[in-house]
């Protein structure tokens, strides 16, 4: 159940705004806040001046115990701005919290000056200042974290479609060469940039180069037969070239079926594809000599 406290914080915050600001823009330079660059002052100071005012009006609802009503909305607001701007930034989930951690030094300071001497109240004021914002802290904290999953997801997925680029040889014949290990995830990527390229071009033939891929194994292998049977669904026929002495005698052992033809290098793999299209790369030297 929900509980409201009655504290002077909302109007304290109200009355010595300005103070309360520099002091905590004080205590937060002192932390660190700025010793790496990625964040200026200007947008510090900006960040501390939509959380103060934005923090006033949660405040002053006095729900302390439970910041997840709509009163905090604002509060909750400015707070995942400032997370997910620092989880792009290259903040650490310490220097994230001290943004909001940081208030309580110059906040404490300031009750003790407006309660004085009255040990109950002040221990009152202090209570809910510091529950309101431990609660705040540890939400900054996970929407950080949150953040950070997202950026690491993000540049997985890129790193995953630059490490599977799609190569159009020649006209009607592409190329994917795979460097790593493969798993469902990257098939499944790999499987997606082939297609789309099948589509768009129209290639007869795809060839997948497993030149850099350290080991083929069962797993691997039925990766690659997945990959192989949706690019001839798509009407192109596949070769894989790239097969090195170990992993042909890894396959031998294994008892593994690709049903695909192979060969032994790219080069191979192109002049293959060039046959099965009626084409072929000719030597304008040989033809010259030869009266051509």
């Amino acid at each position: 159940m929900r509980q409201t406290v009655q504290t002077i914080i909302p109007a304290l915050i109200e009355r010595s705004y300005e103070r309360l600001l520099a002091d905590w823009m004080a205590c937060q330079k002192r932390e660190g806040a700025l010793g790496r660059g990625q964040i200026g002052e200007g947008q510090l100071a900006n960040q501390s001046q939509r959380f103060l005012t934005e923090l006033r009006q949660g405040a002053a609802a006095g729900t302390f115990d439970d910041l997840s009503g709509p009163e905090w909305d604002s509060t909750r607001t400015v707070l995942d701005a400032v997370a997910a701007e620092r989880a792009v930034q290259g903040f650490s989930p310490t220097e994230t919290a001290l943004f909001v951690f940081s208030l309580k030094e110059p906040l404490f300071a300031l009750l003790r000056q407006e309660v004085g001497n009255d040990v109950e109240g002040l221990a009152r004021e202090t209570w809910a200042a510091s529950l309101m914002i431990d609660k705040l802290g540890l939400y900054t904290l996970e929407v950080f974290q949150k953040g950070r999953e997202e950026v690491v997801l993000r540049q997985q997925e890129e790193l995953l479609e630059l490490s599977t680029p799609v190569i159009q040889l020649w006209d009607g014949v592409l190329a994917l060469p795979l460097i790593g290990t493969l798993d469902s995830a990257r098939t499944q990527t790999v499987m997606e940039s082939l297609l789309e390229r099948i589509v768009t071009s129209g290639a007869e033939v795809a060839i997948i180069d497993i030149t850099g891929v350290p080991t083929v194994d069962t797993l691997v292998a039925q990766h690659l037969i997945k990959t192989v049977s949706a690019a001839r669904l798509m009407g192109a026929d596949c070769i894989i070239s790239g097969i090195r002495p170990q992993i042909a005698q890894t396959i031998v052992h294994l008892g593994l079926e690709l049903d695909v033809v192979s060969k032994a290098t790219m080069a191979d793999a192109f002049a293959l594809a060039l046959r099965r299209m009626n084409k072929a790369v000719v030597d304008r030297a040989q033809r010259t000599s030869n009266g051509e």
